[in-house]
């Protein structure tokens, strides 16, 4: 897919870095560059750290190893949600999804409900533009607000894509990158890989060891199984990627960026805030500046925000950072890591809810601001294998206490967990009187930031934003705030061959899914909105 990507590439081809050129602070230096930095962001969908770079060799992944052996690897890089289009808002944007509003999953798309940004701001690839930057992203925005895709990405003038599709994986570079330096992003599957059922099998199945909170179930170890062959093609993208830098002339100068926007598709990862959902693999790799990157080691253990990668890729190119942005540069001299990094989640596609997690060195703290929303609401992977397998083991009443907590009506207000004794999270810490001052202190830290950064997840979804949900999702949607609205305005929703719509209630679809299997998220919004 990446034949077409660099193809004028090796016009822009620049001479290796000069081994005087330090990494920047947070001031703009460019004026005593003599080279400007491509900077590159190889950016994963669904993927956990399940290579061999991290010490995992379930299969092999000898690229990403090699990548990460010769430049920097962080250990604990945590992403600001647990979902795509939310994480994809705040990096592009260099502040949280939820200080902007652009916090709810799959928001602002339609054409009478939609935001943009504050006038004047300026997302992290129109500041490379103003820096002299060619600018692209070939694969998926999915930003939740409206933009000029043309101010975006310079590079790509014409091309409209939409926000959610891979495009431009044969956009046509020829006349585009003429000896400038480049700002770019290339989109991965990962864990969205279409996997064979061979490939899988190879793995063995049988074999996988899947966490406590799930149960030693086919399907459940199939998933697990199948998420390790999507780490082999990873692995594959990123050597032909790299090898279309060297081939170009153009590695040398680039600083390649190589990180997931959060955890892998099973329950309890993606579109949850426990360590697997927003804890990611994140390597920085600049030939030319290696040497300068790994003065503060190349592996990396502090605690590090999703949010410093836009911060420091400025800071590499040279470009000041803004005040207002929510990252710090990882390579500067006074960086050693955060005291503590926020992950937030609300609505998840058509299900409602609002979380907010802290994670500290040793604890992981989680508040649910809804806790008489159940965590077994319907949601878009009911009809995965792996879902009805772990309802149908539920309603058999073979799961064991921890397992069957995923079908609780209600979910606990707080959540306190020592990751260094208790890695799977499941021994709730927030009731036992040993540990109230750490509950405090995580509270504090959590409520400290909803107000300083004004958490726009506290107000609700406007009535216009509900209505875009239900036109996305129609009957899918059946929470109380898409009840109400159905209610409020007198619509009536008519099922194929049966009755008139009656709203279920908890109890119904905690026995069972009432709601169809759903088409990929990518080809329902292109139904719905385009």
């Amino acid at each position: 897919m990446f034949k077409h990507i660099f193809g004028l590439l090796v016009v822009a081809a620049i001479s290796a870095c000069s081994q005087s050129l330090v990494v920047p602070e947070q001031v703009s230096k460019k004026a005593e560059q003599k080279v400007q930095t491509n900077i590159l962001w190889i950016y994963i969908e669904d993927q956990n750290a399940w290579n061999n770079a991290y010490g995992d060799f379930t299969v092999a992944t000898p690229t990403i190893k090699e990548f990460a052996d010769t430049g920097v690897r962080f250990n604990n890089a945590i992403q600001p949600a647990p979902v795509c289009s939310a994480t994809r808002s705040a990096l592009i944007t260099g502040q949280y999804q939820t200080t902007l509003g652009v916090h709810q999953h799959r928001s602002n798309r339609s054409s009478y409900n939609g935001m943009f940004l504050p006038e004047g701001y300026k997302t992290v690839p129109e500041l490379f533009v103003e820096a002299g930057y060619q600018t692209f992203n070939i694969g998926k925005d999915d930003y939740n607000f409206k933009y000029d895709r043309n101010k975006l990405y310079n590079a790509q003038q014409g091309i409209k894509g939409w926000q959610g599709a891979y495009d431009g994986e044969n956009f046509d570079w020829a006349n585009t990158l003429k000896g400038k330096p480049f700002f770019g992003q290339i989109q991965l599957k990962g864990g969205k890989h279409k996997i064979k059922k061979e490939a899988v099998a190879r793995i063995n199945p049988d074999s996988m060891t899947v966490p406590p909170y799930y149960p030693n179930a086919p399907e459940h170890r199939k998933e697990w199984a199948k998420h390790y062959a999507t780490q082999q093609e990873s692995d594959r993208e990123l050597k032909e990627i790299l090898a279309q830098l060297k081939d170009n002339g153009i590695l040398e100068n680039t600083a390649v960026f190589w990180f997931s926007d959060h955890g892998m598709i099973l329950l309890r990862h993606k579109q949850d805030l426990y360590e697997d959902g927003v804890k990611v693999p994140f390597i920085v790799n600049w030939p030319a500046g290696n040497h300068l990157l790994t003065r503060k080691g190349a592996v990396r253990d502090e605690l590090i925000s999703g949010l410093d990668i836009p911060a420091t890729s400025l800071a590499i190119a040279g470009i000041e950072v803004p005040k207002h942005f929510d990252g710090i540069n990882l390579f500067s001299d006074d960086f050693n890591g955060r005291d503590h990094v926020i992950s937030a989640k609300d609505r998840m596609d058509y299900s409602f809810d609002r979380a907010r997690a802290v994670r500290t060195e040793q604890y992981r703290y989680i508040r649910n601001f809804h806790p008489e929303v159940p965590r077994a609401q319907p949601q878009y992977r009911d009809s995965k294998a792996f879902s009805q397998e772990l309802r149908s083991w539920f309603e058999q009443g073979k799961l064991t206490p921890v397992q069957a907590s995923y079908f609780d009506k209600t979910k606990p207000v707080e959540e306190l967990y020592d990751l260094q004794k208790d890695p799977h999270q499941i021994d709730n810490l927030a009731d036992r009187d040993e540990f109230r001052a750490e509950l405090r202190h995580h509270r504090k830290l959590l409520q400290d930031w909803i107000v300083s950064t004004d958490d726009k997840g506290a107000y609700p979804e406007s009535e216009t934003a509900i209505k875009e949900t239900i036109d996305l999702w129609g009957k899918s949607c059946v929470s109380k705030q898409c009840e109400s609205y159905r209610a409020n305005n007198h619509e009536t929703l008519h099922l194929p061959g049966s009755q008139v719509y009656k709203p279920l209630q908890w109890p119904d679809y905690l026995a069972k899914p009432k709601h169809p299997a759903l088409d990929s998220i990518e080809n329902l919004y292109r139904k719905k909105f385009q």
